[in-house]
């Protein structure tokens, strides 16, 4: 292909997935298909890969990520990220006015009003035009550097517009959608994954990811609400955001200058209601004073500026009758009761149900069948019920008694000690947890079989064809060719195609193939998450060993404690559990952690690092290799059980201070090198 045509193939693409990008985002609507999108983004990526000359720093092929964090560093912020104090009243607000005018000895003041996002505040700095870092809140002094990540969010520019000023710091809001959350959680459960809870928990969480890649596919968007730089000409807030937008930044719409506090109350109400519309979590409103001498002139407060303040709404509380109490079996046979409401319209959503959480929660609130009660939404999120309207009770209502037995199984329930929730035990043939435990086996991060949803299971389950993990791998194809089971409990059925039952065959063989850490995560020991099964593994190396030790030896694992000691030792004493690791072993699942051929040594036996900044003779992972190598560990955090700290250039301050609080020796490479 001629060299002009592809340069301006390669030009042609980025200016319509970047009009594309900004239609998203900032317009919140598509003219593409996501099919038609990523095709548009895998030609720029090949073209880019196939004439390297030019690839561009502000490509939007960026944004796709794929770099590795093993650990954020941490960095001083150029200026305290601080709290805003919180106003709940319109008096508050008028004493705070006030108080502003009192200390400025003005008569009239202007407000900037802004929706408060409800996200995860970042601190980005640009130097001659080009992204430079992003950094977390943190405790508001030192903030993690999520830079990697921070980069792939579509709406934060990599070239600025302008540069002709040597650095720029900006502040902002990163968030996910509530469409976007929708999508993500809709895929989870397509693949029987747990279920995100909320936005901005996911925002969040995607930030510390330690794969860029998989933050970009979380759509992650950001809003810019402040300039923390002196620009000339720049007087006002309204003036910043206008001469933000102007450079490239994504500024929100729904800024209002306000000419006194009586317009800030008008805009508060305005938005009361209608920010329920808008496809992003707010929880508020953000006042600050518009000029911005004043705000020099006011400062700060040890945690809050002086010059703002932030409105929050009153949590929605909305009027609904008691339909039905119901109870769910969870996978490790807990009980928790549902209240099954009148629908009822609250933040945004429809509220049909709302957790219990367990029999002294209906004790305390003395819920009933047919009571009317008040709801809302906890973070505007996740549906509550706060108290019951007892004036709107009934005469005949009778006090709700609690289940004795599992709504399923009929087995009898039980409580364990120091716990309000009751536990149906019958395990084997409770069709929740059977399918539930087969569902947490199959998860991504576990054994990753796919193409296996939560309706499928139960069907297989119903036709007798698997009733434990090890099942799966007794499937057969004429098992499962044109299986119809119902689907989502309705009148409709599904039946498995030749292409669904080799794409499941294949994804179960393919399984086989994961390392031990995974099956014991699969497993669903309860409190062994998938970092524990990582050091038990690495630990014991074997099944049986782990299986044979004594709860001394479980905790002397890093970070082990009584409590996860306690269920390993109960989940190997059950005689249906030494049978299934049994057949796991007979079908070659690797139940033994692999022999590391490279052993050089046990010169560090027993010695625990940890690892922070960069190294001149060592990447991070060379360096955590060579430990491993010579028989030491790595722990990603400082204990008391950490023996050295090596130390790099750029490593966060925290962690210096934390490692001479514990008295932790502090090395180089060098003298790591010397150990060896």
């Amino acid at each position: 292909m001629d060299k002009n045509l592809v340069k301006n193939e390669i030009k042609k693409l980025r200016e319509e997935i970047e009009y594309h990008n900004k239609l998203y985002y900032d317009e919140n609507r598509n003219v593409i298909s996501d099919y038609e999108y990523d095709k548009k983004m895998s030609e720029l990526i090949n073209l880019e890969i196939k004439y390297p000359e030019y690839k561009s720093p502000s490509s939007p092929t960026v944004k796709v990520g794929g770099k590795i964090t093993k650990e954020f560093d941490t960095y001083k912020h150029s200026n305290q990220m601080l709290s805003l104090s919180n106003t709940y009243t319109n008096q508050d607000l008028e004493e705070y006015d006030k108080r502003v005018k009192k200390n400025l000895n003005v008569k009239n003041i202007e407000y900037s009003c802004e929706l408060k996002y409800d996200g995860v505040a970042l601190s980005i700095l640009y130097e001659n035009g080009k992204f430079k870092r992003a950094l977390t809140r943190g405790d508001g002094n030192y903030g993690d550097d999520v830079s990697n990540n921070a980069i792939t969010i579509r709406t934060l520019p990599i070239k600025l517009d302008e540069n002709n000023f040597t650095s720029i710091e900006v502040r902002g809001e990163a968030f996910i959608s509530k469409s976007d959350f929708n999508k993500l959680n809709e895929r989870k459960k397509d693949r029987n994954e747990q279920l995100f809870s909320n936005p901005r928990n996911t925002a969040s969480g995607s930030l510390k990811l330690q794969d860029s890649s998989q933050v970009a596919r979380r759509k992650i968007n950001c809003f810019i609400y402040s300039l923390n730089t002196d620009i000339d000409d720049i007087e006002t807030q309204e003036e910043s955001l206008q001469f933000l937008k102007k450079i490239g930044f994504n500024v929100p719409n729904t800024f209002k200058k306000c000419v006194d506090i009586d317009e800030v109350k008008e805009y508060i109400n305005y938005w009361e209601s209608r920010r329920h519309d808008l496809d992003v979590e707010t929880d508020g409103i953000v006042i600050k004073i518009n000029n911005l001498d004043y705000q020099k002139k006011l400062g700060n407060t040890s945690k809050s500026p002086r010059w703002a303040i932030a409105y929050k709404y009153k949590a929605e509380s909305k009027e609904t009758k008691v339909k039905d109490i119901q109870f769910q079996v969870g996978r490790t046979g807990a009980i928790t009761p549902v209240a099954i409401l009148e629908p009822v319209h609250i933040g945004g959503s429809i509220v049909r149900r709302a957790s219990l959480h367990n029999a002294n929660e209906i004790e305390r609130l003395d819920i009933r069948i047919g009571d009317y009660v008040n709801i809302e939404k906890g973070g505007e999120i996740i549906p509550k019920i706060t108290s019951v309207v007892i004036d709107k009770r009934k005469p005949e209502s009778t006090k709700f008694n609690y289940i004795k037995h599992c709504p399923y199984c009929n087995s009898e329930l039980i409580i364990e000690k120091n716990q309000a929730i009751h536990y149906c035990k019958n395990d084997t043939l409770c069709m929740p947890q059977v399918s539930g435990k087969i569902e947490h086996f199959i998860s991504k991060n576990a054994m990753d079989i796919e193409n296996l949803g939560p309706e499928t299971i139960k069907g297989l389950i119903n036709k007798n064809i698997i009733n434990n993990p090890y099942d799966l791998y007794r499937i057969e194809y004429n098992d499962i060719i044109n299986l119809e089971f119902n689907l989502n409990e309705e009148e409709k059925t599904r039946s498995l195609k030749r292409k669904s039952c080799e794409n499941i065959l294949n994804s179960i063989e393919k399984s086989k193939k994961k390392p031990f850490s995974n099956i014991l995560f699969a497993l669903g020991i309860r409190y062994v998450g998938k970092t524990t099964a990582e050091k038990l593994t690495a630990h014991f190396k074997d099944i049986d060993k782990l299986m044979e030790a004594s709860f001394d030896m479980i905790i002397q694992v890093d970070e082990i404690g009584d409590k996860i000691a306690e269920s390993i030792i109960k989940y190997f004493s059950l005689e249906e559990n030494k049978e299934l690791i049994n057949n796991l072993k007979s079908i070659g699942l690797n139940l033994k952690e692999k022999n590391n051929s490279t052993q050089k040594s046990n010169k560090l036996s027993g010695v625990n690092f940890v690892i922070s900044g960069k190294f001149l003779k060592f990447s991070r992972d060379s360096l955590q290799i060579e430990i491993k190598n010579n028989g030491g560990k790595v722990s990603k955090s400082l204990s008391s059980k950490t023996n050295f700290l090596i130390a790099g250039e750029n490593m966060g301050p925290k962690k210096k201070i934390k490692a001479e609080n514990l008295e932790i020796k502090i090395i180089n490479e060098d003298d790591f090198i010397s150990m060896i």
